[in-house]
């Protein structure tokens, strides 16, 4: 019996801080003995603020290069290409799920992080396919928050390699919890020069 496959349609494209203050009140001692003086506190020192990073972006057909840039100190810079896909739900055009690239670090292997909605079943792996007839990669599931369950993928220089060569559509599986295969689709278009200009920030 062929399992039922859900195709996901797509078209391309922190938290409040609450600052709490409490009053310190001091008692007088009782009348008789002189009034011993108020004791004073000091004021504690103020938060100094949290800075708000500057973001570029640039796009390669169906990927975007983001960078997250904090002048410091110490001035960080955290990149990334992503693609997000988006589905119909309620009438409203909604994000379904984000592919994530993060920047390579040398001696280490390429990370790739998918993430996908939160009604998943954790036994079953996730699959990457650049094609119906290619093997692809698969990878179990590492966590679930509440905006999501998250893969992450070690991308071997021979699989990196095959990423770079598609341009075609290739796609996302896993099974939704109910066991259902859900298929996400996963251009290629663009990858390989979104992926340059990443290892080059």
């Amino acid at each position: 019996m062929r399992s039922k496959r859900k195709n996901v349609a797509w078209p391309l494209a922190g938290a409040m801080l609450l600052a709490l203050s409490s009053a310190v009140s001091a008692q007088q001692p009782r009348a008789q003995a002189p009034a011993a003086p108020a004791p004073t506190v000091a004021p504690a020192p103020a938060e100094a603020p949290k800075e708000t990073p500057q973001r570029t972006t640039a796009s390669y057909a169906n990927w975007v290069l983001t960078c997250d840039i904090w002048t410091g100190p110490p001035p960080r810079k955290n990149c990334e290409i992503v693609q997000v896909v988006q589905a119909q739900a309620q009438g409203r055009t909604v994000p379904f799920s984000s592919v994530a690239v993060l920047r390579p670090v040398k001696g280490q292997p390429t990370k790739l992080m998918v993430q996908v909605p939160t009604s998943v079943t954790l036994s079953t792996n996730v699959r990457i396919q650049i094609a119906d007839a290619d093997p692809g990669v698969a990878a179990p599931f590492a966590r679930c928050v509440p905006t999501g369950c998250v893969v992450d993928f070690e991308l071997k220089d021979d699989v990196l390699k095959k990423f770079r060569a598609a341009s075609g559509n290739g796609r996302i599986t896993y099974a939704d919890v109910s066991g259902r295969e859900i298929v996400v689709p996963l251009s290629f278009a663009g990858f390989d020069p979104a992926f340059e200009a990443l290892a080059k920030e």
